[in-house]
């Protein structure tokens, strides 16, 4: 019989605690791809290359972006989920493909089910923009407008389940209004479709509509965010001028399979956070419309699961559409 002392049990202890942050040690060890589930060209897909060339910098090991899309960002997704837990496999996700996880899971959502939160990257607020033809000028007068002529008002996005289609199915039913939704394959459809008068009203990304709004083809309303942007100053929010409490953002983070060890999730926040930080990461950023926001693991999936939930509840009180 073998006898195992207190002293060799306290031991292994050790040596097993001591395990865990060395696997961060030896992260990366091999190359590292980042799965983008949605087609290139779009903020997700923008964001994902400008971090991968400064992590392959700091990590030393090759970076690649690849492009997943389909069924509302869950291929791409669930890739990740099914991929090893070892840190070489990372999503840049953005609010759709979450919610099209989270309308595919058993309630109550939860995202450390699935994956492993590592930082928010960013939250820009959208920027609220109609056609000159509709008089409206803030959002009491868009919210007044939309009571005189009911259910005249249409708004486009990028995709049901979009941040773009949630920020304006949360403004309709904080206001009491009706507008009709109308889903694009993406804002580079939705925005000749408002800029010809066929649709009236857009929740957009900075990047996709300031052009417009500097030529004066297309008219602000205001800001998404419960503060005004720090990039648009001039730019009143939603809540300020017209519908208190309004606060919708569209957000961009990574993530890692769930069963990737706390410790190097860990060491991927902070190096991504440092990258984030950078002059020129901040500089493509704000190209976007959009400012860095990383943060803890902890932060971050508290963050996640609250947005959801958010989106999930909306989603149920109005009988909206989410997902794929």
């Amino acid at each position: 019989m073998i006898s195992i002392s207190r002293r060799d049990v306290l031991a292994g202890l050790l040596l097993a605690g001591a395990a865990l942050p060395a696997c961060a040690q030896t992260f990366p060890s091999a190359l590292i791809r980042i799965i983008v589930p949605a087609a290139p060209g779009g903020g997700t897909d923008i964001l994902a290359r400008a971090m991968s060339t400064q992590l392959q910098t700091l990590w030393g090991q090759t970076v690649i972006v690849e492009n997943r899309s389909g069924a509302a960002g869950l291929i791409g997704t669930k890739s990740v989920i099914a991929s090893p837990g070892d840190g070489h496999t990372l999503l840049m996700a953005a609010t759709s493909a979450i919610m099209s996880l989270a309308t595919n899971t058993p309630a109550p959502f939860e995202i450390t089910r699935d994956l492993a939160p590592a930082t928010l990257v960013s939250a820009p607020p959208y920027i609220v923009v109609v056609h000159p033809s509709i008089p409206a000028k803030n959002a009491a007068e868009l919210i007044a407008y939309a009571k005189q002529n009911p259910g005249k008002l249409t708004y486009g996005s990028s995709g049901a389940g979009a941040a773009s289609h949630l920020s304006g199915a949360l403004f309709a039913q904080m206001a009491g209004i009706e507008m009709l939704h109308v889903p694009y394959r993406g804002m580079g459809a939705a925005v000749p479709d408002l800029l010809g008068g066929r649709i009236q009203l857009l929740f957009a990304p900075a990047l996709t509509v300031t052009p417009h709004i500097v030529a004066g083809t297309l008219r602000v309303i205001g800001t998404t965010g419960a503060k005004r942007s720090a990039l648009f100053p001039d730019f009143p929010t939603i809540a300020e001028s017209g519908l208190p409490k309004y606060d919708s953002l569209g957000w961009f983070g990574l993530f890692a399979p769930g069963t990737t060890p706390p410790a190097v999730v860990a060491k991927i926040s902070a190096d991504v956070s440092t990258v984030l930080n950078s002059d020129d990461l901040k500089k493509r950023l704000a190209e976007q419309g959009a400012e860095p926001a990383p943060n803890s693991p902890e932060d971050f999936k508290m963050f996640v699961n609250s947005d959801i939930t958010k989106w999930l509840e909306l989603a149920k009180k109005t009988g909206i559409m989410l997902g794929n």
